[in-house]
């Protein structure tokens, strides 16, 4: 099974303070560990919100909202893709994050949170005899095939010089979070908008979430590993839960902010909702990280620089 594992972030991470060496070291021998076991398919860091921005829609109406956004406890501060055996493999796996209160540079913090969600798969989506040949599962083939990580075939495409990455992540609603399956005309349409992303080069990998009845999260108090607390969904706070992710690189932030619109109101319209919001967050890459002297040849930074080269990243 595939997981997603969302790292909540804090007012520290939210001020831009970068994590030290020890830290990223810790992280990285993590990193290092789950791709020796096979469960590590992907992972990314995001920049903080006030490098972002969100896109609602409202009835015919667009509104893009800049960064930063106020509720630091709900934002995403990066993510791993893994595929594990259950979801209390998936748990194991996020309670071994290293502890960011041990870092002197963040501060002070209550707790950290993982929430795990699991992810779709074609197989979640019953066949409907009525389905054309050519149709949207045929097309989401052809994007899984281009999009998967490395070990199937072909590789996802290569990053682009000039261009940016992004998350663009699908806040949930109420018929996400009930599991409501989207009707054909949705997901040929969505097939498009991806098949068209997937041939210009920018689009990355995308994956969809199941609702929070199907995951959970794991807390961990600042310094009190041993008072760890798995929560098993659902979650009710709709509003910040995301229903679904892509991951795309572009020339700008404007570009990003298109794609988005273009997605949200396939969304909306086919789900025939009133509003929907999508957040774009910039992703983290090493040159984001200054060089510093005291770095070991051998140390966080070729860590990080050999783990992005076996994922294809």
């Amino acid at each position: 099974m595939r997981f997603v594992m969302l790292i909540k972030s804090d007012a520290k991470a939210e001020a831009g303070v970068l994590p030290d060496q020890k830290l990223l070291t810790e992280m990285g021998k993590l990193n290092e560990e789950m791709v020796e076991a096979g469960v590590m398919l992907a992972g990314e860091g995001l920049q903080p919100s006030s490098k972002g921005a969100r896109v609602r829609l409202a009835g015919k109406k667009f509104t893009v909202i800049d960064g930063p956004f106020a509720e630091a406890k709900e934002l995403i501060a990066g993510f791993w893709l893994i595929q594990a055996k259950s979801l209390e493999d998936a748990i194991g796996w996020a309670k071994r994050v290293p502890d960011p209160s041990a870092d002197p540079g963040l501060g002070a913090r209550e707790e950290g949170e993982i929430e795990i969600r699991p992810l779709y798969e074609m197989s979640d989506f019953p066949v409907d005899p009525a389905e054309k040949p050519g149709g949207w599962r045929e097309q989401e083939q052809r994007f899984r095939d281009a999009t998967e990580p490395p070990g199937a075939a072909p590789a996802p495409p290569p990053r682009k010089r000039g261009t940016t990455r992004f998350m663009v992540m699908l806040k949930a609603d109420d018929k996400t979070e009930a599991s409501a399956p989207p009707s054909e005309k949705v997901l040929a349409a969505m097939g498009a908008l991806m098949q068209e992303m997937v041939e210009a080069g920018a689009l990355l990998s995308g994956e969809g979430l199941k609702a929070t009845s199907q995951g959970a999260r794991v807390r961990i108090p600042a310094g009190k590993r041993t008072a760890t607390k798995v929560i098993d969904g659902p979650f009710t706070e709709s509003k910040e839960i995301i229903a679904g992710y892509s991951i795309i690189q572009v020339p700008s932030r404007q570009e990003a902010i298109d794609f988005a619109k273009r997605w949200l109101q396939i969304h909306v319209e086919g789900l025939e909702k009133e509003a929907g919001e999508i957040e774009i967050r910039q992703i983290f890459e090493l040159s984001d990280f200054p060089v510093d002297p005291a770095e070991k040849p051998d140390g966080w930074r070729h860590q990080e620089e050999r783990l992005r080269e076996r994922l294809g990243q």
